[in-house]
């Protein structure tokens, strides 16, 4: 028999969302997202050798053309979800 697993909170804590602005296609606009979003965002950006913004432009211009499109704060938070499972996916069949 397996025991369950333990659930935590996050190692810095439960921590709401922070308004940045940023410009996108020329417009400020603010988002509201948690510290933990906009830190993976960045580093994001940084693996693709992006600004911020223009990592932010691109995925709302994908968010834009989408069939039922959410505000901005919640697409964003979907990609990243998206893109850490893309990662985790592509590690894991690395090491099989």
């Amino acid at each position: 028999m397996t025991s369950p697993m333990t659930v935590t909170p996050p190692a810095a804590g439960f921590i709401g969302p922070v308004k940045r602005s940023v410009t996108i296609a020329g417009h400020a606009t603010s988002i509201s997202l948690e510290p933990v979003f906009w830190h993976v965002l960045e580093a994001a950006a940084a693996r693709r050798a992006l600004p911020l913004n223009a990592l932010i432009a691109q995925i709302d211009a994908l968010r834009i053309v989408a069939e039922d499109p959410p505000n901005l704060a919640s697409a964003l938070r979907s990609w990243i979800l998206s893109d850490i499972q893309a990662i985790t996916s592509d590690t894991h069949s690395q090491q099989g």
